[in-house]
């Protein structure tokens, strides 16, 4: 049978190392554009021959704590191009100090809403969160418990609605993670992390959220290859901004970066 780019599939995918926690119906195999990745590189040059990338056309900052966050198998150094890029246009931008986001979701999100409580103690001013992929559903999970010290959330292509839709292989290496349970790479990993049979916090907080007083704007594209688009957007259409680029490029695309801006300035008096 040919699956269409996507499409919703069936897996034959050996999960048995789950037991009944490798089936789960929070999580959909979907046959996104993978083979698009590809050119993401491109993308990171374009950037730096589009005026955005010298802060030419989009509003400033005023001095805002920025918080980035990478998504899922990355870190700080995919974010680095974005966070200096923050920096130059007037926002104190700060890294997540995540080496590799492949730790257990809820033990991360402690980890960062500490620093969001020590950001918005040094600064005096509510946090921005700015997350890629996992990092943007970290984002959401935090300003679920300290929605005071959050002034605003922006997730980049963060599968973050009830039904999480990605291309089978992404889901493949979440798995082949948990079988290094006790390892120095899937050391703090459970059966049950990132599925919707966990009982944590941030499970709790992606698949219940509560109403927050705090905007939450969803940067997506329908090229994404690895996320499906309608898994990354927001209920009321004017929080969601659609650009045109590949998943990973979410992180060093001119025009996520302009869009970036403007939902980083939007309800600011005299933005």
């Amino acid at each position: 049978m040919i699956h269409t780019e996507n499409e919703p599939i069936d897996t034959d995918e050996d999960v048995s190392h789950l037991g009944f926690l490798g089936y789960d119906d929070a999580i959909e195999h979907v046959l996104t554009p993978l083979w698009r990745e590809a050119v993401w590189g491109f993308e990171w040059a374009q950037l730096r021959l589009s005026p955005v990338f010298y802060g030419i056309g989009v509003p400033h900052g005023r001095g805002e704590p920025v918080l980035v966050i990478p998504g899922f198998m990355a870190g700080d150094l995919l974010m680095l191009e974005m966070h200096r890029w923050l920096k130059r246009i007037g926002y104190r931008s700060s890294l997540s100090r995540i080496p590799w986001n492949n730790d257990c979701p809820d033990l991360t999100g402690r980890k960062l809403l500490h620093r969001v409580r020590r950001l918005y103690e040094r600064t005096g001013k509510r946090v921005n969160l700015v997350g890629h992929s996992l990092g943007g559903m970290l984002a959401r999970s935090i300003v679920q418990e300290v929605p005071e010290y959050v002034d605003r959330v922006v997730t980049l292509g963060s599968p973050f609605r009830s039904l999480v839709k990605a291309h089978p292989a992404v889901v493949g290496i979440w798995d082949k993670l948990k079988l290094a349970q006790g390892g120095l790479i899937g050391r703090n990993l459970h059966a049950s992390c990132g599925t919707g049979h966990c009982t944590c916090t941030f499970v709790r907080n992606m698949s219940l959220p509560k109403a927050v007083d705090v905007p939450q704007y969803a940067i997506y594209s329908r090229n994404d290859g690895v996320a499906d688009w309608s898994s990354c957007i927001e209920d009321d259409p004017s929080m969601n901004r659609e650009v045109s680029c590949t998943h990973i490029g979410m992180a060093v695309h001119a025009g996520v970066y302009r869009e970036l801006a403007g939902c980083l300035a939007a309800g600011r008096t005299g933005a």
